[in-house]
This record gives C-alpha cells, structure tokens and sequence, in this order.
C-alpha cells in the first residue's frame, strides 16, 4: 500500500478526515475514496468474516474434534511407509 503525507493546507480541506471522502480529479472524475482508520478497520473485519465459510460454532465444532490418525498412520494407509 502507498502512503502520502498531508500538509495542514490540504487536510484543512479534506473535512478533518473524520468521515468518508470521495477524491476527484479536476474533470470530477472519483480516483477513490478515503475511509478513516476505524471505519476501515472494521470493513477489514467484516469481509474477513464475510469470506469465512463457517460459524463460530462450526469452528469450535471442530477444534473440539477428537480422532484422526497419525501422519504416519496415514502414509501407511496411502500406501508409503
């Protein structure tokens, strides 16, 4: 990720940075869109969650799972000792 650094000029103008802000160009075109930290951190989280395909329970679930085998019982059942 780049990083820029403002001068207090142009973060005068940015409206404190203290909620979400579209940046345009000269013609009005959007070149992007500014989120503050807190808001951008939880969008982080929410698509995190977002693209987890199980539950809290579900995950639970199976860190509470017993059984399986060994790596080397499950060489020896693929045929490699």
């Amino acid at each position: 990720m780049s990083k820029i650094t403002l001068d207090a000029t142009l973060r005068s103008k940015l409206n404190g940075l203290n909620e979400e802000l579209e940046v345009c160009d000269e013609s009005g075109e959007t070149l992007g869109h500014f989120v503050p930290t807190d808001d951008y951190r939880k969008l982080i989280y929410l698509v995190a969650e977002l693209q987890n395909p199980h539950t809290k329970e579900k995950l639970e679930a199976l860190r509470n799972q017993t059984g399986g085998m060994t790596l080397a019982e499950f060489w020896k059942k693929m045929g490699r000792t």
